[in-house]
C-alpha cells in the first residue's frame, strides 16, 4: 500500500512540475511577443526620426544656400 501511495505522490509531483513548466513556457511566449511588438514600435519610431532628420537637414542646407547667395 505504501508503494502505491509513494507512486501517487511521485506522479502528483511530476504532474505539478509539468503544469509549472507549461505555465512558464506560456509566460515566456507572451513576454517574447510583447518584446517583439515593442521592438517593432521602436523601429517605426526610429525610422520616423530618421526621416524627420533628413527633412530638417534639407531645409538647413536650403537656408545655408540662400545665405551664401546673399554674400555673392
Amino acid at each position: 500500500m505504501a508503494t502505491v501511495e509513494q507512486e501517487t505522490d511521485t506522479l502528483a509531483g511530476l504532474e505539478d512540475r509539468i503544469v509549472k513548466a507549461v505555465q512558464l513556457v506560456q509566460r515566456l511566449r507572451q513576454e517574447k511577443d510583447a518584446a517583439l511588438k515593442e521592438n517593432a514600435r521602436l523601429n517605426e519610431e526610429l525610422e520616423a526620426l530618421r526621416a524627420e532628420r533628413k527633412q530638417v537637414r534639407g531645409r538647413i542646407e536650403k537656408l545655408l544656400g540662400q545665405i551664401d547667395a546673399l554674400g555673392q
